[in-house]
């Protein structure tokens, strides 16, 4: 990890920020809307709560046979995904609702998808959307050693073969999360002093992480077993949820800023960054299917990835009305504006960048 921090540059010639936040702000006061959620995302939560838990709930009390166990882990695992995406990633943005609360609540929703609020805030609030596919700090980008998303990362020959075994291990994110990375990202955050808000104890950060692991592994491997279910269904079921939901947030996460258009900006010998903050996420970021009604829903709004990196505290919800301010402000100032209009698209231009990035790179003199 670099740890020279990076800078953005200060001044914006064409006034986009400027224009376009006026534009937003003017849209909600004109329409007398709120930028936090409302009943849709309400709504919402309570049908992705039901397709997570109730397949739980009948696997506990139901005798049922291997494949439909099987089955009803899968269904838990896009449930999971899709509390992540909607429910989870609104609240720990602060735009689920008004009431601060009920952010914390909902963000707190990570627990119950194994992971942790702090380390998830640091990796995601604080070096994802701050240093946007910027090599070394936004933590998104470094796969260790067996995937190449950027020129910078060293070459291995294993990498020519990157865009064929990739998608198996996307399905490892949350299993990850679950038994190892949380740990690791809290020692290092913690050595780092890195935080989101408030700082906290540290013996504070580490006994909430100790404490949440144990009730999540009771609750999904303990109270299963102890009631009579066989121990390898339990495990196998356990890691069918998890490489289920984990397949499906590592595409919609690599869609949006691993494919052949977005960039990957080099910081010069002072650290310093060509374009302002908000600039830069145009360069680094992609949206997908912007008219697909069920991706929009599923999703919750991150094949909107423009829309939220400029604007992370507006709920997913209005992320379809304010594209349309944001595309047009960019086109004004002759700025880029990455979409494809499809999922399959995005798939498409994600592995041929994975290629690309696996092939030898050419020896310069």
């Amino acid at each position: 990890m670099n740890t020279t921090i990076p800078t953005f540059a200060r001044q914006d010639k064409l006034k986009f920020f400027r224009t376009l936040n006026s534009r937003v702000n003017s849209y909600f006061k004109d329409n007398n809307i709120k930028k936090t959620g409302n009943w849709k995302i309400y709504l919402k939560t309570v049908i992705l709560f039901t397709i997570f838990l109730t397949p739980y709930f009948l696997i506990l009390l139901l005798d049922l046979s291997i494949w439909l166990h099987l089955l009803l882990s899968v269904v838990m695992g896009v449930g999971m995904a899709g509390i992540g995406m909607n429910v989870m990633h609104d609240g720990n943005h602060g735009a689920y609702s008004t009431k601060s609360w009920v952010n914390k609540f909902m963000g707190g929703s990570i627990y119950v998808l194994a992971g942790n609020v702090h380390n998830w805030q640091v990796q995601h609030n604080v070096l994802h959307h701050t240093y946007t596919n910027i090599k070394g700090h936004d933590e998104d980008l470094d796969a260790g050693r067996i995937i190449r998303f950027t020129h910078e990362t060293e070459w291995l020959k294993i990498h020519r073969f990157q865009h064929y075994y990739s998608v198996f291990l996307y399905g490892l994110l949350t299993f990850n999360w679950a038994i190892t990375t949380d740990f690791k990202q809290m020692r290092n955050y913690l050595k780092r002093k890195l935080s989101y808000g408030e700082a906290k104890s540290p013996k504070i950060l580490w006994t909430t992480l100790i404490i949440t692991k144990i009730i999540y592994v009771c609750i999904w491997i303990v109270l299963p077993m102890a009631i009579g279910i066989t121990w390898w269904k339990v495990l196998l079921g356990f890691f069918i949820m998890h490489y289920t939901a984990g397949l499906i947030l590592s595409i919609v996460f690599q869609l949006a800023h691993v494919v052949e258009e977005t960039a990957n900006p080099v910081p010069n010998e002072d650290g310093e960054l060509e374009n302002t903050w908000a600039i830069h996420q145009l360069y680094t970021t992609a949206n997908f299917a912007p008219k697909n009604a069920i991706v929009n829903w599923f999703t919750g709004g991150l094949n909107h990835q423009i829309e939220h990196h400029i604007f992370p505290n507006i709920s997913h919800v209005h992320y379809g009305k304010i594209a349309e301010i944001v595309k047009q402000t960019a086109a004004e100032c002759n700025l880029p504006y990455h979409e494809f209009k499809t999922t399959r698209e995005a798939i498409a231009a994600h592995f041929r960048h994975l290629k690309h990035l696996g092939m030898k790179p050419a020896i310069t003199a």
